[in-house]
């Protein structure tokens, strides 16, 4: 049977004990409800598993008692980073969810002309937030014990300026336009970056930059998709190609 899995953001001490607080404690205690002497797997975001068992519960935090560090195995060996147009409500859920199960190690949200989102400092914050919370509900679920990093929502300049020209990496664009798909991009070195983009799709000035900044545009099949369709499959696809799928 497969035990349950956990995540504490500060690395816990091998052979010691953690403490689990909050709505991951309440999860435990109340959802799942597991008590005093159950095993659990603790993970703490960088590597690191940890198999467990529960010595005390209280309200609103769970004492785990914690045996050997081991490295997770799980971890693809594809450097694979995805550049989202931030889409409404669940759908960017569901693409943060999806993605960190096909083994992204970072997500950059990225708000474009055509996004329907607009967020001010304190809604990206709150969403980053958010979003974190998803991907460590997705790494729980699906046996990763390295955390992507979720970059703060930024707009697709900000984030072509900081990519500036780079080398090493292998750039891909997911274009309905492009007369090429995935089959033809050049062997990766192990480093992959994806620029899907929203709703609306990216504007000519937006896509004319990605190609200026080193992006391969390419198609997938004769069917236009929806962006979370299109980065789910654009992963999956890659992942099978270079990574371990």
């Amino acid at each position: 049977m497969r035990l349950t899995r956990i995540h504490v953001s500060a690395p816990p001490q091998a052979g010691g004990a953690c403490t689990v607080r909050g709505e991951a404690a309440n999860h435990l205690a109340r959802v799942l409800r597991l008590g005093v002497g159950d095993a659990l797997e603790v993970f703490d975001g960088e590597g690191g598993e940890y198999r467990g068992r529960i010595e005390a519960m209280r309200k609103g935090e769970v004492q785990v008692a914690l045996g050997p560090r081991h490295e997770g195995c799980t971890e693809s060996p594809l450097q694979l980073t995805l550049a989202q147009g931030i889409s409404r409500g669940e759908r960017m859920d569901w693409v943060v969810q999806k993605a960190v199960e096909l083994g992204v190690t970072r997500i950059v949200p990225v708000l474009t002309e055509r996004s329907v989102v607009r967020l001010d400092a304190e809604q990206a914050r709150s969403k980053q937030r958010h979003w974190h919370g998803v991907a460590v509900a997705a790494c729980e679920q699906s046996g990763r014990s390295r955390l992507p990093h979720i970059d703060l929502p930024q707009p697709l300049s900000m984030f072509f300026a900081a990519l500036g020209a780079g080398a090493g990496a292998l750039r891909v664009l997911a274009n309905p336009q492009a007369h090429t798909g995935l089959a033809a991009l050049p062997p990766s070195a192990g480093d992959v970056l994806v620029l899907i983009g929203p709703e609306g799709g990216l504007a000519a000035a937006e896509s004319h930059a990605a190609l200026e900044h080193g992006f391969l545009p390419v198609r997938l099949g004769p069917r236009v998709l929806r962006t979370e369709t299109a980065a789910v499959a654009v992963l999956a696809l890659l992942q099978q190609r270079f990574g371990d799928l």
